[in-house]
């Protein structure tokens, strides 16, 4: 069923989602280094929470898209999977942008 409310969720995922995935990198790229190289921990305290935040985020609008458009249990396991891999929220974004625009 098309409805602007889909589309509406599902723009609200992707956007979810790349936030989560920027803040993943964060956390990986810089954070880390900051803690370990330079021993400041704090940078991993604060990006940490962020993180954590935006994870907890991404998993419940994965939760209500796959709810509200009826998707498939394989489309929830790519979609948590995109979640802990490193750059994966921006290759899932790839098939959610299409599905936005038919939307």
């Amino acid at each position: 069923m098309n409805t602007p409310a889909n589309k509406k969720l599902i723009h609200r995922f992707r956007i979810i989602a790349i936030a989560e995935g920027v803040s993943f990198l964060v956390l990986l790229l810089v954070a880390m280094p900051l803690k370990y190289l330079l021993h400041f921990p704090e940078a991993v305290k604060i990006c940490g929470w962020i993180h954590g935040a935006l994870f907890i985020s991404f998993l419940y609008f994965a939760f209500e898209v796959w709810g509200t458009l009826k998707k498939n249990g394989a489309w929830l396991g790519k979609a948590f999977l995109a979640a802990i891999i490193p750059c994966g929220t921006f290759i899932l974004d790839k098939s959610l942008k299409r599905e936005e625009d038919a939307y």
